[in-house]
């Protein structure tokens, strides 16, 4: 009976490895929200917000988990031609440090933006787990718009976020 149980359990596991993997999240096409949320951490993810606060369908963006040893004029000084918006539409979040606290800050920048639509811009293979995260911190009636920047990440990255999706979905069952 426990070794059944625990071929399920790993069937289970296994199948959900399969789907996460083979069907990472895609690109949305570019449409009016309130604003646009950012994740750092890898290439192509500014860019992606700044093409979609250029093409006016969106009038703030916010960049979160900025390191705190960057400053504002050598950010802008990367994005010449991306430098009249940090003036007016784009916020630098340094209080996040990983996932979870990228949602926390999210949600504090759309509350006081009184945003109702949010754009999310990570990589395909965080979107889960930062749209998890981002679900639970949103207060309801915000609505999340995935973008994900497309990668070629290895098979032992997709293992490791995969972990870590079903990790934090365990321990917010717990209460953690």
């Amino acid at each position: 009976m426990i070794s059944r149980s625990i071929a399920f359990i790993l069937l289970v596991w296994m199948l959900g490895f399969a789907w996460f993997a083979l069907l990472l999240p895609q690109p949305a096409p570019i449409a009016p929200t309130d604003g646009v949320v950012v994740l750092t951490g890898g290439a192509h993810r500014i860019d992606r917000g700044l093409e979609i606060l250029e093409s006016g369908k969106s009038k703030k963006l916010l960049i979160s988990g900025v390191d705190r040893d960057v400053k504002p004029p050598e950010l802008e000084a990367q994005y010449p031609k991306s430098a009249q918006y940090f003036q007016c539409c784009i916020a630098l979040g340094f209080q996040s440090v990983d996932t979870r606290s990228n949602a926390l800050e999210t949600a504090a920048w759309a509350k006081r933006n009184n945003m109702r639509t949010i754009r999310l811009v990570t990589h395909d293979w965080h979107m889960r787990r930062a749209r998890f995260e981002l679900d639970r911190a949103l207060p309801s009636g915000v609505t999340v718009t995935n973008d994900a920047v497309p990668t070629q990440p290895s098979l032992r990255g997709l293992f490791k976020e995969y972990n870590k999706y079903w990790l934090r979905a365990v321990a917010s069952l717990l209460g953690l």
